[in-house]
């Protein structure tokens, strides 16, 4: 009997302590804006021509993804390229002063889905940013991001002076 009484005591006890516990809570509020993000795949687009009459262009691609989110109703999100270093050395091509009329660096783009690519061939700049991709209004990429890329496109000059020649693109992106 006192085995029982014991554990009916401690039983007792328990509950009133169970008794006396409160519960407390919380509300969790978040708020999700609009975001952006862009990664270069290709640190280093090699261009090469295949032609040997100088008809053929050097080309190469750079591969891109990107992650987005924009506004539900009246969001929009875009993608730019600047040529912001010109092509390096003295005798080669040049974004800035073509040796040749004619002479352009150009590119065409690709944007998977949601995004829309520019349209048609855009002529790079080293004076403004040019289009590169857009969003509309509630666009969204996956967790991993979606694919894009750059073809680009260097008119081959015999003017050129033999070597090697660098230039410098940045991507820039934004949503709003």
């Amino acid at each position: 009997m006192t085995k029982n009484t014991t554990l009916i005591i401690a039983a007792c006890v328990l509950l009133a302590m169970a008794g006396l516990a409160q519960a407390q809570t919380t509300t969790l509020s978040v708020t999700v804006g609009p975001e952006a993000a862009l990664t270069v795949n290709t640190g280093t687009t090699n261009m090469t021509t295949t032609g040997t009459n100088f008809s053929i262009p050097y080309t190469g691609t750079t591969s891109l993804t990107y992650e987005i989110r924009t506004t539900k109703t009246s969001g929009s999100g875009s993608v730019t390229v600047k040529i912001t270093a010109d092509f390096t050395g003295s005798g080669g091509p040049s974004v800035t002063t073509p040796p040749s009329t004619g002479d352009a660096l150009t590119y065409t783009c690709t944007v998977s889905s949601p995004g829309s690519a520019c349209t048609g061939s855009q002529t790079a700049s080293t004076a403004s940013s040019t289009p590169f991709g857009t969003w509309g209004a509630g666009a969204s990429s996956t967790k991993a991001g979606n694919s894009a890329s750059t073809a680009w496109s260097l008119t081959d000059d015999p003017v050129y002076a033999t070597g090697t020649y660098t230039a410098t693109a940045t991507f820039t992106i934004s949503a709003s």
